[in-house]
């Protein structure tokens, strides 16, 4: 049996409702889903593209802090609450994954848990991989 590591942003949410950030179980590292939020509010209001670079941010942390990183990414989801917002969300996501080029999901919502959400991302990584 392998190991679990979880990975906390620290968000009041991750003890209160019980999940993690990143769980990396064994050489598969699983990050939630991640809206553009600081200190509890949310970033860059209005903003797709905005709120895109702020949630990579947070994801690339969680994958250094699970010992991994965007190259090891295989699959990553958008969730848009306005499917017109496609072109800056994904030319924030190709900036970021292009070179690894996983495989790759993009919906539309009705709607985030927070209201002023526009984007929420969660990415799937195995560790160890070649090519």
């Amino acid at each position: 049996m392998g190991e679990r590591l979880r990975v906390s942003s620290g968000h009041p949410f991750e003890k209160q409702i019980g999940y993690s950030r990143a769980v990396r179980a064994g050489n598969m590292v699983f990050v939630a889903g991640t809206t553009a939020m600081k200190d509890g509010e949310p970033v860059a209001i209005g903003d797709a593209g905005g709120q895109t670079r702020h949630i990579l941010g947070t994801i690339q942390s969680a994958l250094a802090d699970a010992g991994a990183s965007v190259s090891d990414v295989v699959r990553w989801r958008v969730y848009l609450t306005n499917v017109s917002d496609w072109p800056q969300v994904l030319e924030e996501m190709a900036r970021v994954f292009a070179s690894a080029a996983p495989a790759a999901t993009l919906v539309e919502v009705k709607g985030l848990i927070n209201p002023a959400s526009l984007v929420e991302i969660e990415v799937d990584a195995v560790v160890g991989l070649v090519g």
